[in-house]
Protein backbone atom coordinates (compact mmCIF):
# COMPACT_ATOMS: atom_id res chain seq x y z
CA UNK A 1 0.00 0.00 0.00
CA UNK A 2 2.75 2.38 0.81
CA UNK A 3 4.49 1.60 -2.48
CA UNK A 4 1.33 2.01 -4.38
CA UNK A 5 1.18 5.47 -2.54
CA UNK A 6 4.41 6.99 -3.33
CA UNK A 7 4.30 5.92 -6.97
CA UNK A 8 1.04 7.55 -7.21
CA UNK A 9 2.79 10.76 -5.30
CA UNK A 10 5.73 10.34 -8.01
CA UNK A 11 3.22 10.61 -11.09
CA UNK A 12 1.31 13.80 -9.51
CA UNK A 13 4.65 15.13 -9.37
CA UNK A 14 5.66 14.61 -12.93
CA UNK A 15 1.97 15.30 -14.65
CA UNK A 16 1.51 18.47 -12.86
CA UNK A 17 4.69 20.38 -14.56
CA UNK A 18 4.34 18.89 -17.58
CA UNK A 19 0.52 20.24 -17.22
CA UNK A 20 1.91 23.74 -16.35
CA UNK A 21 4.09 23.59 -19.16
CA UNK A 22 1.49 23.07 -21.91
CA UNK A 23 -0.34 25.96 -20.63
CA UNK A 24 -4.19 23.85 -21.40
CA UNK A 25 -6.95 23.04 -19.96
CA UNK A 26 -9.07 21.15 -22.20
CA UNK A 27 -9.40 22.83 -25.48
CA UNK A 28 -8.70 26.40 -23.88
CA UNK A 29 -4.86 27.40 -23.82
CA UNK A 30 -2.95 29.95 -21.75
CA UNK A 31 -5.80 30.86 -19.87
CA UNK A 32 -3.93 33.22 -17.61
CA UNK A 33 -3.39 35.85 -20.60
CA UNK A 34 -7.03 36.63 -20.35
CA UNK A 35 -7.45 37.57 -16.70
CA UNK A 36 -8.14 41.31 -17.39
CA UNK A 37 -11.06 40.13 -19.61
CA UNK A 38 -11.89 37.70 -16.80
CA UNK A 39 -11.83 40.23 -14.14
CA UNK A 40 -14.16 42.62 -16.49
CA UNK A 41 -16.43 39.98 -16.83
CA UNK A 42 -16.70 39.65 -12.95
CA UNK A 43 -17.58 43.73 -12.41
CA UNK A 44 -20.42 43.57 -15.03
CA UNK A 45 -23.67 44.17 -14.18
CA UNK A 46 -27.00 43.37 -16.61
CA UNK A 47 -28.07 47.20 -15.96
CA UNK A 48 -25.16 49.38 -14.84
CA UNK A 49 -21.64 50.45 -15.74
CA UNK A 50 -20.07 50.00 -19.30
CA UNK A 51 -20.56 47.56 -21.30
CA UNK A 52 -18.06 44.46 -21.33
CA UNK A 53 -16.91 44.81 -25.02
CA UNK A 54 -15.76 41.40 -27.39
CA UNK A 55 -14.36 42.15 -30.62
CA UNK A 56 -14.02 39.67 -33.14
CA UNK A 57 -12.14 39.48 -36.57
CA UNK A 58 -11.80 36.85 -38.72
CA UNK A 59 -12.95 35.42 -41.91
CA UNK A 60 -16.26 34.14 -43.30
CA UNK A 61 -16.96 31.96 -40.21
CA UNK A 62 -17.30 35.61 -37.97
CA UNK A 63 -18.99 37.42 -41.48
CA UNK A 64 -21.93 34.53 -41.23
CA UNK A 65 -22.41 35.14 -37.57
CA UNK A 66 -23.28 31.53 -36.77
CA UNK A 67 -20.55 30.89 -34.21
CA UNK A 68 -20.53 34.34 -33.05
CA UNK A 69 -24.10 34.31 -32.61
CA UNK A 70 -24.10 31.26 -30.48
CA UNK A 71 -21.59 32.92 -28.45
CA UNK A 72 -23.22 35.65 -27.87
CA UNK A 73 -26.59 34.61 -27.01
CA UNK A 74 -25.16 32.42 -24.21
CA UNK A 75 -23.23 35.75 -23.21
CA UNK A 76 -26.93 37.77 -23.10
CA UNK A 77 -27.96 34.71 -21.03
CA UNK A 78 -25.29 34.79 -18.41
CA UNK A 79 -24.47 38.89 -18.33
CA UNK A 80 -27.01 40.41 -19.97
CA UNK A 81 -27.79 42.00 -23.55
CA UNK A 82 -24.91 45.21 -24.13
CA UNK A 83 -26.16 45.63 -27.71
CA UNK A 84 -25.67 44.28 -30.93
CA UNK A 85 -21.93 45.94 -31.22
CA UNK A 86 -20.23 46.91 -34.11
CA UNK A 87 -21.01 46.31 -37.94
CA UNK A 88 -20.18 47.39 -41.13
CA UNK A 89 -21.96 49.86 -41.92
CA UNK A 90 -25.53 49.51 -44.21
CA UNK A 91 -25.71 46.27 -46.45
CA UNK A 92 -21.72 46.43 -48.09
CA UNK A 93 -22.85 42.48 -50.12
CA UNK A 94 -25.88 40.39 -50.61
CA UNK A 95 -26.38 37.90 -47.76
CA UNK A 96 -24.87 40.16 -45.45
CA UNK A 97 -26.03 38.37 -42.61
CA UNK A 98 -26.92 40.49 -38.75
CA UNK A 99 -28.68 38.35 -36.56
CA UNK A 100 -30.40 40.46 -33.88
CA UNK A 101 -30.68 43.02 -36.21
CA UNK A 102 -31.58 44.11 -39.81
CA UNK A 103 -29.31 46.50 -41.90
CA UNK A 104 -30.43 48.43 -44.83
CA UNK A 105 -29.62 50.84 -47.47
CA UNK A 106 -30.29 53.21 -50.46
CA UNK A 107 -28.71 52.25 -53.67
CA UNK A 108 -26.53 55.63 -53.77
CA UNK A 109 -23.83 54.29 -51.66
CA UNK A 110 -20.34 52.82 -53.32
CA UNK A 111 -18.48 50.34 -51.30
CA UNK A 112 -15.12 49.23 -50.77
CA UNK A 113 -13.21 45.97 -48.82
CA UNK A 114 -10.49 44.40 -47.60
CA UNK A 115 -10.80 41.41 -49.97
CA UNK A 116 -12.90 40.23 -52.89
CA UNK A 117 -14.91 42.01 -55.53
CA UNK A 118 -15.68 45.33 -53.25
CA UNK A 119 -11.32 45.81 -52.80
CA UNK A 120 -10.15 48.49 -54.69
CA UNK A 121 -6.46 49.50 -53.99
CA UNK A 122 -6.98 52.97 -54.14
CA UNK A 123 -10.45 53.36 -52.91
CA UNK A 124 -11.90 54.88 -49.95
CA UNK A 125 -9.83 54.22 -46.32
CA UNK A 126 -11.58 51.13 -44.66
CA UNK A 127 -11.54 50.48 -40.67
CA UNK A 128 -12.19 47.79 -38.06
CA UNK A 129 -15.88 46.26 -40.51
CA UNK A 130 -13.53 45.29 -43.26
CA UNK A 131 -15.83 47.61 -45.36
CA UNK A 132 -16.68 51.41 -45.90
CA UNK A 133 -19.49 52.72 -47.77
CA UNK A 134 -19.28 56.08 -49.70
CA UNK A 135 -22.38 57.98 -50.88
CA UNK A 136 -21.80 61.63 -53.27
CA UNK A 137 -25.78 62.32 -53.19
CA UNK A 138 -28.59 64.37 -50.74
CA UNK A 139 -30.73 61.79 -48.94
CA UNK A 140 -28.86 58.64 -49.07
CA UNK A 141 -29.42 56.68 -46.25
CA UNK A 142 -28.92 53.60 -44.10
CA UNK A 143 -30.21 51.91 -41.18
CA UNK A 144 -30.18 49.56 -38.52
CA UNK A 145 -33.70 48.12 -36.51
CA UNK A 146 -33.94 45.43 -33.90
CA UNK A 147 -35.62 42.29 -34.84
CA UNK A 148 -37.19 42.35 -31.43
CA UNK A 149 -37.64 44.55 -28.83
CA UNK A 150 -34.93 42.77 -26.05
CA UNK A 151 -32.76 43.21 -28.81
CA UNK A 152 -33.22 47.60 -28.44
CA UNK A 153 -30.93 50.16 -27.88
CA UNK A 154 -30.17 53.25 -26.52
CA UNK A 155 -26.55 54.22 -28.24
CA UNK A 156 -25.07 54.15 -30.93
CA UNK A 157 -21.92 55.03 -32.69
CA UNK A 158 -21.21 56.01 -36.65
CA UNK A 159 -17.55 56.26 -37.31
CA UNK A 160 -16.46 58.19 -41.09
CA UNK A 161 -13.95 60.05 -42.43
CA UNK A 162 -13.66 63.71 -41.90
CA UNK A 163 -11.80 66.05 -44.50
CA UNK A 164 -11.48 69.28 -46.65
CA UNK A 165 -14.77 69.45 -48.51
CA UNK A 166 -16.60 66.05 -47.28
CA UNK A 167 -20.46 66.28 -46.47
CA UNK A 168 -22.85 65.98 -43.21
CA UNK A 169 -25.50 63.44 -41.98
CA UNK A 170 -28.52 63.54 -39.91
CA UNK A 171 -28.00 60.98 -37.08
CA UNK A 172 -31.61 59.63 -36.50
CA UNK A 173 -32.17 57.29 -32.74
CA UNK A 174 -35.73 57.23 -31.93
CA UNK A 175 -37.03 60.23 -31.80
CA UNK A 176 -33.70 61.74 -31.80
CA UNK A 177 -31.73 63.73 -34.37
CA UNK A 178 -28.31 64.98 -34.05
CA UNK A 179 -26.10 66.29 -37.26
CA UNK A 180 -22.48 64.53 -38.13
CA UNK A 181 -20.28 67.15 -40.27
CA UNK A 182 -17.47 65.55 -41.69
CA UNK A 183 -15.78 68.56 -43.48
CA UNK A 184 -12.62 69.55 -41.55
CA UNK A 185 -8.80 70.83 -42.34
CA UNK A 186 -6.94 67.99 -42.51
CA UNK A 187 -8.07 64.16 -43.00
CA UNK A 188 -8.92 61.77 -39.98
CA UNK A 189 -11.59 59.37 -38.49
CA UNK A 190 -14.43 61.09 -37.10
CA UNK A 191 -16.84 59.26 -34.44
CA UNK A 192 -20.01 60.31 -32.86
CA UNK A 193 -22.30 58.68 -30.41
CA UNK A 194 -25.84 59.61 -30.15
CA UNK A 195 -27.61 58.28 -26.89
CA UNK A 196 -31.50 58.79 -25.50
CA UNK A 197 -33.20 57.86 -22.78
CA UNK A 198 -34.74 54.98 -23.47
CA UNK A 199 -34.05 51.45 -25.80
CA UNK A 200 -35.22 51.84 -29.27
CA UNK A 201 -35.71 49.83 -32.14
CA UNK A 202 -34.04 51.51 -34.83
CA UNK A 203 -31.54 54.13 -35.81
CA UNK A 204 -30.95 55.89 -39.30
CA UNK A 205 -27.75 57.54 -40.95
CA UNK A 206 -29.01 59.98 -43.85
CA UNK A 207 -26.88 62.43 -46.19
CA UNK A 208 -27.58 66.29 -46.16
CA UNK A 209 -26.01 67.14 -48.96
CA UNK A 210 -24.05 66.11 -52.18
CA UNK A 211 -20.61 66.50 -50.53
CA UNK A 212 -18.74 63.31 -50.45
CA UNK A 213 -19.37 61.23 -46.84
CA UNK A 214 -17.31 57.71 -45.93
CA UNK A 215 -18.68 55.80 -42.88
CA UNK A 216 -16.64 53.27 -41.82
CA UNK A 217 -18.41 51.50 -39.14
CA UNK A 218 -22.33 51.72 -36.91
CA UNK A 219 -22.59 50.59 -33.79
CA UNK A 220 -25.76 50.00 -31.73
CA UNK A 221 -25.19 48.99 -28.20
CA UNK A 222 -26.37 50.22 -24.92
CA UNK A 223 -25.33 52.74 -21.92
CA UNK A 224 -25.00 50.54 -19.09
CA UNK A 225 -24.39 47.00 -18.54
CA UNK A 226 -24.53 43.70 -20.37
CA UNK A 227 -21.85 41.98 -22.62
CA UNK A 228 -21.62 43.41 -26.63
CA UNK A 229 -19.96 40.82 -29.11
CA UNK A 230 -19.07 42.61 -32.24
CA UNK A 231 -18.39 40.29 -35.28
CA UNK A 232 -16.65 41.97 -38.07
CA UNK A 233 -15.36 39.82 -40.80
CA UNK A 234 -14.48 39.29 -44.57
CA UNK A 235 -15.87 36.04 -46.18
CA UNK A 236 -12.65 34.29 -48.22
CA UNK A 237 -9.71 37.15 -46.82
CA UNK A 238 -7.34 35.63 -45.03
CA UNK A 239 -5.37 36.95 -41.91
CA UNK A 240 -2.68 39.01 -44.67
CA UNK A 241 -5.87 41.31 -46.24
CA UNK A 242 -6.52 42.64 -42.56
CA UNK A 243 -3.49 44.63 -43.13
CA UNK A 244 -5.46 46.69 -45.87
CA UNK A 245 -7.16 48.63 -43.71
CA UNK A 246 -6.01 52.12 -42.77
CA UNK A 247 -4.25 52.48 -39.36
CA UNK A 248 -5.55 55.32 -39.02
CA UNK A 249 -9.39 54.34 -39.02
CA UNK A 250 -8.44 51.46 -36.70
CA UNK A 251 -6.65 53.32 -34.25
CA UNK A 252 -9.63 55.78 -34.10
CA UNK A 253 -12.19 52.76 -33.85
CA UNK A 254 -10.65 50.74 -31.30
CA UNK A 255 -10.37 53.80 -29.12
CA UNK A 256 -13.12 54.54 -29.52
CA UNK A 257 -15.00 50.95 -29.02
CA UNK A 258 -12.72 50.24 -26.78
CA UNK A 259 -12.91 46.42 -26.62
CA UNK A 260 -11.94 44.48 -23.22
CA UNK A 261 -11.20 41.16 -25.50
CA UNK A 262 -9.81 40.99 -29.25
CA UNK A 263 -10.64 37.20 -30.85
CA UNK A 264 -8.48 36.85 -33.89
CA UNK A 265 -10.11 33.81 -36.15
CA UNK A 266 -9.05 33.07 -39.22
CA UNK A 267 -6.77 30.12 -40.31
CA UNK A 268 -9.48 28.23 -42.65
CA UNK A 269 -8.62 29.62 -46.23
CA UNK A 270 -5.17 29.88 -44.92
CA UNK A 271 -4.95 26.37 -44.53
CA UNK A 272 -6.80 25.45 -47.83
CA UNK A 273 -3.99 28.16 -49.71
CA UNK A 274 -1.46 26.52 -52.48
CA UNK A 275 0.65 29.14 -51.90
CA UNK A 276 1.24 29.97 -48.18
CA UNK A 277 3.71 28.48 -45.87
CA UNK A 278 3.63 28.16 -42.35
CA UNK A 279 6.42 30.38 -41.52
CA UNK A 280 4.66 33.02 -43.92
CA UNK A 281 1.95 32.92 -42.24
CA UNK A 282 3.47 33.24 -38.32
CA UNK A 283 4.96 35.86 -39.64
CA UNK A 284 1.82 37.74 -40.64
CA UNK A 285 0.15 36.53 -37.24
CA UNK A 286 2.73 38.19 -35.27
CA UNK A 287 2.89 41.53 -36.95
CA UNK A 288 -1.07 41.79 -36.59
CA UNK A 289 -1.01 41.21 -32.72
CA UNK A 290 2.05 43.64 -33.01
CA UNK A 291 0.03 45.92 -34.93
CA UNK A 292 -3.18 45.51 -32.73
CA UNK A 293 -1.44 46.57 -29.84
CA UNK A 294 0.16 49.13 -31.04
CA UNK A 295 -2.77 50.69 -32.77
CA UNK A 296 -5.10 49.76 -29.12
CA UNK A 297 -2.93 51.75 -27.55
CA UNK A 298 -2.87 49.04 -24.39
CA UNK A 299 -2.01 45.62 -24.08
CA UNK A 300 -5.72 44.15 -24.89
CA UNK A 301 -5.92 40.86 -24.03
CA UNK A 302 -6.43 38.38 -26.97
CA UNK A 303 -7.74 35.02 -27.76
CA UNK A 304 -6.51 32.97 -31.07
CA UNK A 305 -9.53 30.70 -32.09
CA UNK A 306 -7.55 28.16 -33.87
CA UNK A 307 -8.89 26.77 -37.38
CA UNK A 308 -11.44 24.11 -37.45
CA UNK A 309 -11.35 21.05 -39.36
CA UNK A 310 -12.79 21.69 -43.11
CA UNK A 311 -12.54 19.19 -45.64
CA UNK A 312 -12.36 18.94 -49.22
CA UNK A 313 -13.30 16.79 -52.39
CA UNK A 314 -10.20 17.84 -54.56
CA UNK A 315 -6.80 16.35 -53.27
CA UNK A 316 -5.31 18.47 -55.15
CA UNK A 317 -6.52 21.14 -52.63
CA UNK A 318 -5.67 18.99 -50.13
CA UNK A 319 -2.10 18.35 -51.26
CA UNK A 320 -0.80 21.38 -50.13
CA UNK A 321 1.94 20.56 -47.13
CA UNK A 322 2.52 16.93 -47.87
CA UNK A 323 -0.02 13.97 -49.10
CA UNK A 324 -3.34 14.48 -48.70
CA UNK A 325 -5.60 13.40 -45.71
CA UNK A 326 -8.20 11.01 -46.39
CA UNK A 327 -11.11 10.96 -43.87
CA UNK A 328 -12.27 7.50 -45.77
CA UNK A 329 -15.07 9.21 -47.12
CA UNK A 330 -14.23 10.39 -50.92
CA UNK A 331 -13.59 14.10 -48.42
CA UNK A 332 -9.92 15.06 -47.35
CA UNK A 333 -8.75 17.32 -44.76
CA UNK A 334 -5.88 19.78 -46.29
CA UNK A 335 -2.55 18.87 -44.76
CA UNK A 336 -1.47 22.75 -44.22
CA UNK A 337 -4.72 23.07 -41.72
CA UNK A 338 -2.91 21.55 -38.75
CA UNK A 339 0.14 23.24 -39.48
CA UNK A 340 -1.52 26.81 -39.27
CA UNK A 341 -3.04 25.20 -36.06
CA UNK A 342 0.12 24.31 -34.20
CA UNK A 343 1.75 27.96 -35.67
CA UNK A 344 -1.70 29.90 -34.18
CA UNK A 345 -0.96 27.89 -30.81
CA UNK A 346 3.15 28.60 -30.09
CA UNK A 347 2.28 32.28 -31.03
CA UNK A 348 -0.30 32.26 -28.94
CA UNK A 349 2.56 30.73 -25.88
CA UNK A 350 4.98 33.21 -27.19
CA UNK A 351 3.67 36.05 -27.26
CA UNK A 352 1.42 36.35 -24.02
CA UNK A 353 -2.41 35.22 -25.72
CA UNK A 354 -4.72 32.64 -25.37
CA UNK A 355 -5.71 29.92 -27.85
CA UNK A 356 -9.09 28.28 -28.36
CA UNK A 357 -8.63 24.84 -30.05
CA UNK A 358 -11.84 24.42 -32.39
CA UNK A 359 -10.44 21.69 -34.17
CA UNK A 360 -10.18 19.85 -31.37
CA UNK A 361 -13.76 21.03 -30.44
CA UNK A 362 -15.33 19.43 -33.06
CA UNK A 363 -13.49 16.44 -32.28
CA UNK A 364 -10.24 16.44 -34.27
CA UNK A 365 -9.43 15.55 -38.05
CA UNK A 366 -12.14 14.39 -40.36
CA UNK A 367 -14.93 15.45 -37.84
CA UNK A 368 -16.25 17.52 -39.91
CA UNK A 369 -17.95 14.24 -41.94
CA UNK A 370 -19.59 14.08 -38.59
CA UNK A 371 -20.74 17.54 -38.06
CA UNK A 372 -21.74 17.55 -41.74
CA UNK A 373 -24.15 13.94 -40.91
CA UNK A 374 -25.77 15.51 -37.88
CA UNK A 375 -26.61 18.33 -39.68
CA UNK A 376 -24.85 20.67 -37.89
CA UNK A 377 -22.34 22.01 -40.94
CA UNK A 378 -23.35 22.53 -44.47
CA UNK A 379 -22.52 20.56 -47.60
CA UNK A 380 -19.31 22.39 -48.16
CA UNK A 381 -17.34 20.62 -44.97
CA UNK A 382 -15.92 23.98 -44.45
CA UNK A 383 -19.24 26.13 -43.22
CA UNK A 384 -21.76 25.68 -40.15
CA UNK A 385 -25.37 26.14 -40.17
CA UNK A 386 -27.46 27.74 -37.14
CA UNK A 387 -27.63 25.16 -35.41
CA UNK A 388 -23.72 24.05 -35.28
CA UNK A 389 -22.72 27.58 -34.86
CA UNK A 390 -25.06 27.64 -31.54
CA UNK A 391 -22.82 24.65 -30.47
CA UNK A 392 -19.78 25.85 -30.97
CA UNK A 393 -20.33 28.80 -29.62
CA UNK A 394 -21.57 27.23 -26.51
CA UNK A 395 -18.45 25.05 -26.24
CA UNK A 396 -16.35 28.36 -26.31
CA UNK A 397 -18.67 30.44 -24.03
CA UNK A 398 -18.45 27.09 -21.28
CA UNK A 399 -14.37 26.78 -21.55
CA UNK A 400 -14.08 30.65 -21.03
CA UNK A 401 -16.66 30.61 -17.92
CA UNK A 402 -14.80 27.30 -16.36
CA UNK A 403 -11.37 29.56 -16.98
CA UNK A 404 -13.08 32.69 -15.79
CA UNK A 405 -14.73 30.57 -12.58
CA UNK A 406 -11.13 28.96 -11.92
CA UNK A 407 -9.38 33.17 -12.21
CA UNK A 408 -12.01 34.03 -9.76
CA UNK A 409 -11.03 30.96 -7.43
Amino acid sequence: MKLRTFFLLLLAAVAAPAAAQNGCDGRLCFANNLDPFFDRLAQSRRDSGRPVHILQIGDSHTAGDMITNGWREALRQRYGHGGRGVLAAGRPYGGYLTWGVTASQTDGWEVNGIFGRAYANYGRPVGLSGFSQTARNTGESMGISADTPDQSFDRIIVCGIAEPGAGSVSLRLGFTTEEMDFDAPQRHTECKTVDTPYPQLGASLTTLDDRIVTITSFATMRQQGGVVLSNVGVSGSQLVHFNRNSDEVVRAELTEYRPDLIAIAFGTNEGFSQSLTPSEFEADLRNQVNRIRRLAGRDVPILIIGAPDAQTQSTALADNFGSPQSCGTGWYTPTLLGEIRSRQRRVAREMGLAFWDWNEAMGGRCSADRWRNDDLMRGDRVHFNQRGGARIGRMLFDDLERAAANHRG
